[in-house]
């Protein structure tokens, strides 16, 4: 298998819940160790894109990790070849310290016979110091950032080399969205792959490689993250007339 070859390729991919469609032949790509985002309004399938890439939900069309069709396999499996998904949810574990969450992030590689836990552990302590001085509360005690820390970080105790992230910044204040992007661009560093969904277009597309434009369960728009930015539409829709000035 080639390494040029892109990491994840979807190809007329076709999803929605029951016989009501959400998204419509939607083609995109992420080469190894970028970091792609994903942009639209409310509605236009932005989480149903992840849920499908994840496995959560059934879809049509050819998505291809790592260079192999997913056709027919399982959420379980595509975790243990190396995909994460960090909800919009969260979808912690309250009544646990943070260290146990993270462990659970750890338990199909512990299971497989890994014996890093605690290396990557520390890992994602440099990456979030708050979390190691938290790491006897429980998740539930939490702040809103804290959690979504948290969320990241359990993720990324799987050692992923793909990372789906459904909205990391939602509900949280501006200096913690600061703290959120300034580890997804030293994520990045590593060689992870991010395909990351947001509605803070502005954060996402300073982040981000390449970007997509979703509207209505259909690509409507996609290029270079910096030429997105100063796209006439994209400024008028999704960055405000402040970016234009910018």
């Amino acid at each position: 298998m080639s390494t040029d070859a892109p990491l994840l390729e979807v190809t007329d991919l076709h999803a929605g819940y029951g016989r009501a469609e959400v998204l419509h032949g939607i083609n995109l790509r992420a080469d190894r160790g970028q970091v792609i985002t994903v942009i639209g309004p409310n509605g236009a399938g932005k989480s149903t894109l992840l849920n499908s890439l994840m496995g959560v939900l059934p879809s049509r069309g050819e998505i291809a990790y790592q260079g192999r069709s997913l056709h027919g396999v399982a959420l379980e499996e595509r975790v243990m070849q190396g995909m994460a998904l960090v909800p919009e949810t969260r979808a912690l574990f309250g009544t646990m310290t943070v260290e146990d969450n993270l462990e659970l992030g750890a338990y199909r590689r512990a299971r497989a016979g890994h014996k890093d836990t605690r290396t990557t552990m520390e890992s994602v302590f440099t990456l979030f110091p708050r979390l190691k001085e938290r790491r006897t509360q429980l998740a539930g005690t939490l702040s809103g950032g804290e959690r979504q820390m948290l969320a990241l970080g359990r993720a990324l105790m799987s050692q992923p080399a793909l990372l789906l992230l459904d909205e990391p910044s939602l509900g949280l204040a501006p200096v913690i969205v600061r703290e959120i992007f300034r580890a997804i661009e030293g994520l990045r560093a590593t060689g992870v792959t991010i395909v990351l969904v947001e509605q803070n277009a502005r954060a996402a597309l300073e982040v981000a490689d390449h970007g997509y434009v979703l509207e209505m369960g259909e690509i409507a728009l996609e290029g270079a993250a910096r030429d997105l930015a100063v796209d006439s539409r994209v400024i008028d829709t999704y960055l405000g007339a402040a970016r234009a000035k910018a």
